[in-house]
């Protein structure tokens, strides 16, 4: 015989307590926060209560969460802005949060990584047809969210 688990209901107060561990073990969006206090059974108007109270404590801030998103979507995975700013408006991120956000791109920096993905996809790939090889190039680079204009100029100052 099969059980479904029972999902514990918190009261709003140990809600709030688990919400806050929640959002300090890292950024959270609001949307991701309301819909984890969902989960505890709680109603619409606790649940807003609780994100206020969350936002007042500077526990749950959307541009503290853009800005670290782009740090680590550029940084670490080397994405581009078109990439960042789609996977931010997916998560309901303001316009506003996310021009923040984008604040955080070092333009040297960006180039480079550009440049580097472009070398390093270069090196590795096979194709002999110096024209399918620049468009495998240049689809590459703008699945990772780079501007076709910057995608372009890089291709070209490599002499693909």
């Amino acid at each position: 015989m099969e059980q479904k688990k029972k999902q514990k209901t918190y009261t709003p107060k140990e809600a709030l307590i688990k919400a806050a561990a929640y959002c300090a073990y890292q950024e959270r969006t609001q949307q991701e926060v309301r819909t984890k206090l969902y989960t505890y059974g709680l109603e619409p108007d606790d649940v807003e209560e609780i994100i206020v109270r969350l936002g007042q404590e500077k526990m749950l801030d959307e541009e503290r969460y853009a800005q670290a998103y782009v740090r680590g979507k550029y940084g670490l995975k080397k994405w581009g802005r078109r990439k960042i700013v789609q996977g931010l408006k997916a998560k309901g991120i303001s316009d506003y949060c996310i021009k923040q956000g984008l604040k955080e791109i070092d333009y040297d920096v960006y180039e480079e990584n550009l440049q580097q993905l472009l070398e390093k996809k270069n090196a590795t790939e096979k194709e002999k047809n110096p024209f399918a090889r620049r468009q495998k190039l240049t689809y590459y680079l703008m699945s990772k969210g780079y501007e076709s204009d910057l995608v372009q100029e890089a291709i070209k100052s490599l002499g693909v």
